[in-house]
């Protein structure tokens, strides 16, 4: 450090705070005097706005010099040895730590037998991160704003739904995952919560906010505790009921309000990858549309050390049968989507379309796939052998040179008009009954196995003005007593909580079991009715799950290499896969007041007070005089001398 007439010269070298000067020697840098002062070639006074406050001078013979120059050298220094700090450092371009999320996306479209044609989406969003534990800041692919709830409200699973339409089993088969029509909500909480139904109702206020949904109408009287439909789908510590929430709004409409926020939720959003074919207007002008999120913990690797968080964003379509003029039922991703695909979605691990061909092999190529697969893949889905077209988007050699992949499918010959095959399980449900005073629930429940029973567990919620009368449960099957071997009921309480019914039935072979139930229709106060109280009240579907024997014994796979679709809902053995169901909701009238009423009753009174008001007021307030008529002026004398001279009747 070298002096100059007994004062030591320094400078004030990078990027400072008020709390932390960094102080250089000035003779540490080279460089040529001119007169009192080092000056140093290629450097500017302006190169750093700095604080004078914060400089040395040096000063002799009287005068005085800043070295400025100095502190912008030093400064230069500093900021590029903070640039490669930030590039090695963690998270920086240096960096080499494998990604912790991956993303995978799938479309499945499947001719029905009816002729439609169903689509499903399926997004799956892996996150290695324990949220509960870490506190994370930095969200790559895995949404924000879910990632948030999971850690404020300690959730577990969280399962929603929003469905316009139904799907016809009977006629369509099973789906890949079924919905309710309406909005569907059902949470597991971790066991550290201490409040559940205060979670729960911050939660769905919470969950409307983000879907734009009315889930804020969800609370204590259309929320029940089930004890054994719904288990975890994921890693689960405990089965203790009291930590899980189910909710349904039957009356719930679906419209891009709920999608546009849906897709947000994408990596990609709508801009690349299958996303591109979610076009509103395509998607609700269908006979069934329904778009879910999916939200469990899952196992990170084979030992299961640690978990995962899996989003599963889900959208199942059912399009009317494109018919034409031949006869034959084509379709193309165009004619469904109005798009056709164009690229991968560049976050994707994974982006592939299946194509349902399992008709094609079974009726000696009768449906000609055009641009024809480079691969298929085959498995048992929902108990029956299965034939897949895939086309995998991260291939070059998929999407041509036009950058334009428009999957055809055309009938050689017009299919012939067969019964399609009816499923082994399905399910309808009605109300039965006359008068606006009493009625009876009745569900039937279908097992067309020709000679396997399965048991069937049937979940009922009946809101609190349908007053249930329990000893009139009956349970039938082939004309016979049917005994469940499982009962739960939970009794509604007015204006508080709805009813709870939960069964275990075993459902024989080849036979039809009628369950049904008597009520009664509760009145209501004037001010509980809906603004449409004549259209009815919705009363949430059945919920049936079961194991369904299967046709074909599926084999062992590796779930995480199998297709998404074929993954949620893994089955317990090779003889059955599970299978859960809801039927139609119902709308039932109640008694409903005459709401004109006051309407004419203050017609009534305002027209009667105004006219009696009007005429006592005209009374009081008037004077009424008589007024003899004028005789006339000269000019009407002459005017009548003159028509009587005519003839004319005077004035």
């Amino acid at each position: 450090m070298a002096t100059d007439n007994g004062n030591i010269m320094w400078a004030v070298a990078g990027v400072h705070t008020r709390e932390e000067k960094i102080y250089q020697p000035l003779e540490a840098y080279p460089g040529r005097r001119s007169g009192n002062c080092t000056r140093f070639p290629g450097w500017h006074r302006k190169s750093l706005l700095i604080r004078s406050s914060h400089w040395r001078p040096a000063s002799r013979g009287g005068g005085r010099c800043w070295q400025t120059e100095a502190a912008a050298g030093m400064a230069v220094a500093v900021r590029l040895a903070l640039i490669v700090l930030l590039l090695l450092g963690p998270g920086g371009w240096g960096h080499t730590e494998p990604s912790r999320d991956s993303l995978r996306e799938e479309l499945v479209i499947t001719p029905l037998p009816s002729g439609d044609v169903a689509a499903t989406f399926q997004f799956r969003t892996r996150w290695d991160s324990e949220l509960q534990r870490e506190e994370v800041s930095h969200y790559r692919l895995f949404p924000k704003a879910l990632g948030q709830l999971i850690s404020k409200y300690s959730l577990q699973e969280l399962h929603l739904s929003f469905t316009q339409g139904f799907w016809r089993t009977r006629y369509w088969g099973p789906p890949f995952l079924q919905a309710p029509s309406g909005a569907e909500l059902w949470v597991w909480f971790q066991d550290t919560v201490t409040d559940v139904d205060k979670s729960w109702k911050e939660l769905s206020n919470v969950l409307s906010g983000i879907f734009c949904a009315s889930l804020n109408f969800i609370d204590s009287t259309n929320t029940v505790i089930p004890t054994a439909s719904f288990k975890p789908l994921g890693l689960a510590n405990g089965t203790d009921h009291y930590f899980l929430r189910y909710a349904v709004l039957p009356r719930e409409v679906v419209c891009t309000e709920n999608l546009t926020p849906w897709k947000k939720l994408l990596p990609c959003s709508s801009k690349a990858g299958l996303s591109v074919l979610l076009k509103a207007d395509r998607l609700f002008h269908t006979s069934y549309h329904s778009q879910a999120v999916h939200i469990r913990p899952v196992c990170r690797n084979a030992r299961c050390t640690s978990i995962s968080w899996e989003l599963r964003q889900t959208l199942s379509v059912v399009f009317d049968a494109f018919v034409t003029g031949q006869g034959k039922k084509d379709w193309s991703l165009f004619r469904m989507f109005s798009r056709t695909l164009t690229e991968p979605c560049p976050l994707a691990a994974e982006s592939r379309v299946y194509v349902d061909i399992t008709s094609s092999k079974q009726d000696n190529e009768t449906l000609e796939v055009n641009p024809p697969p480079l691969t298929t893949y085959q498995d048992v889905i929902l108990g029956t052998q299965k034939t897949y077209a895939v086309y995998d988007l991260l291939d070059t050699a998929v999407i041509n040179n036009s950058r334009n992949l428009n999957l055809q499918l055309k009938w050689k010959r017009p299919p012939e008009n067969e019964a399609p095959p009816v499923p082994f399980l399905h399910a309808q449900r009605y109300v039965s009954g006359y008068g606006l005073q009493s009625g009876e629930l009745s569900t039937l429940l279908y097992n067309t196995h020709p000679y396997r029973a399965f048991p069937v567990l049937l979940l009922d919620t009946v809101p609190w003005y349908l007053r249930l009368y329990v000893h009139t449960l009956t349970i039938t099957s082939k004309g016979k007593e049917n005994k469940p071997s499982y009962i739960h009921y939970q009794p509604a309480q007015d204006r508080l909580q709805p009813h709870l019914l939960e069964m275990l039935i075993q459902l024989p072979a080849n036979s039809v079991t009628k369950v049904s139930i008597q009520f009664e229709r509760a009145l209501l106060k004037w001010t509980e009715y809906t603004p449409d109280p004549n259209h009815g009240f919705y009363v949430s579907p059945s919920v049936l799950s079961a194991l369904v024997p299967s046709i074909v014994a599926s084999k062992p796979v590796d779930w995480e290499e199998s297709p998404l679709f074929n993954s949620l809902f893994p089955g317990s053995d090779s003889s059955s896969y599970f299978v859960r169901l809801y039927t139609e909701p119902l709308l039932v009238n109640l008694p409903t007041p005459d709401f004109s009423m006051p309407y004419n009753v203050i017609c009534l009174t305002c027209t009667v007070v105004a006219v009696c008001y009007g005429s006592f007021y005209n009374l009081l307030t008037r004077t009424f005089h008589i007024e003899e008529p004028s005789k006339g002026g000269l000019a009407k004398r002459l005017a009548n001398l003159i028509r009587r001279a005519r003839g004319v009747p005077p004035l």
